[in-house]
């Protein structure tokens, strides 16, 4: 049996076994097994090119990337043209974009990288289409629009969180909050700081076994399922993406529909096509992106607040601004003068380890 076709044959069994005490174990070492066939498919795809070969491999530019995901024909290539004026062809039949169509728009100060990805299908995480493909190169992106059409059924979108969720993408999610920690002998010891009300100790024991970690120290600080616990020991192969749920074609849309639009969670409504409600969508992208803008003020003149240097959430501090424009900044670093919102007085004197805020200003003073 080919790895598709064992997929097949667990998830046709889970789908027969209803789930009760009496099974659980057995569902735990199923979805365990599942898991790991799951990586083969995604270590297939991506040790076959990266980002799935020939049309698909893209040079990364600026400082975040955004991928755009959806059906065919839902409008991803107009979106493309619109935001970045880039030409990405666009036609009314389906599969008019074969390949990764990048293109770049300058928000805020930051350039931001535009792939448009060619049209997903369902299957697509068992290599139906070109599926295996687009999917290899939407894990490898800092934030993913979802493009759906708002005329069609939002099963779609549905099937598209189901194709992402099955090669290790979560959407909006975090990781859960569940440390193990293997040991030589002793056996599996599990710790809890709130009830599980949602994982018996046979789950834990079926997907611990599959996986043949006979002794570890596992400490659950969230109410989590099964499936938490098998993304805890894939932590390697799983990505945890944000996501803008683009709702396209609301030009056919009344003004009452549009407002039970607004209310559906990270979703923003427009008509790329003719261009509405783009605004909002960046400024949702920027928010989701959780980037830094920092200015520099050399010493003795005025701030530059043309060029911000642009520095992700997750790695903002002074250390991190220095490496950015240059590693010898850092050893010729003596302190630095900060102005913003990330001192309680302006300017104040930090060190490398302080952590920047959005529309700080630095000064750097060297040794």
């Amino acid at each position: 049996m080919t790895t598709v076709e064992k997929i097949k044959a667990i998830e046709d069994e889970m789908a027969k076994t209803q789930k009760n005490k009496a099974t659980s174990f057995h569902l735990g070492q199923l979805k365990a097994k599942l898991a790991k066939l799951r990586r083969e498919l995604i270590s297939d795809s991506t040790s076959a090119g990266g980002g799935g070969g020939a049309g698909f491999d893209v040079a990364r530019t600026g400082v975040a990337t955004v991928g755009f995901v959806g059906f065919p024909s839902v409008g991803k290539s107009t979106l493309l043209s619109k935001l970045t004026g880039t030409h990405s062809e666009a036609a009314a039949y389906e599969f008019t974009t074969l390949t990764t169509v990048p293109g770049v728009i300058k928000y805020k100060g930051a350039k931001i990288q535009m792939l448009d990805l060619p049209g997903i299908i369902e299957g697509a995480k068992d290599g139906r289409g070109r599926g295996r493909q687009v999917i290899a190169v939407a894990r490898s992106v800092n934030l993913l629009f979802l493009v759906l059409d708002v005329n069609k059924p939002l099963h779609h979108k549905q099937i598209i969180e189901h194709e992402l969720e099955g090669v290790g993408v979560r959407i909006n999610k975090q990781p859960p909050n569940i440390v193990i920690q293997k040991k030589e002998r002793g056996g599996v010891n599990i710790t809890t700081t709130v009830p599980l009300t949602h994982l018996d100790n046979d789950e834990i024991r079926a997907v611990m076994g599959e996986y043949k970690i006979n002794s570890a120290n596992i400490a659950f600080r969230c109410d989590a399922t099964v499936d938490d616990l098998i993304d805890t020991i894939e932590s390697k192969n799983r990505r945890y993406i944000p996501a803008v749920y683009v709702l396209n074609k609301i030009d056919s849309f009344s003004v009452q529909e549009l407002e039970l639009l607004y209310k559906i969670p990270d979703a923003i409504p427009i008509s790329s096509a003719n261009g509405w409600n783009l605004d909002d969508l960046l400024e949702l992208m920027w928010k989701k992106l959780n980037l830094v803008r920092v200015y520099t003020k050399p010493k003795g003149k005025l701030p530059d607040f043309e060029e911000p240097v642009v520095l992700r959430n997750d790695r903002c501090t002074v250390e991190d601004f220095c490496n950015s424009i240059h590693k010898s900044l850092v050893s010729d670093f003596k302190s630095a003068f900060v102005y913003g919102t990330s001192v309680k007085h302006s300017p104040q004197v930090v060190g490398l380890s302080h952590e920047l805020e959005d529309e700080d200003v630095i000064t750097i003073l060297k040794k």
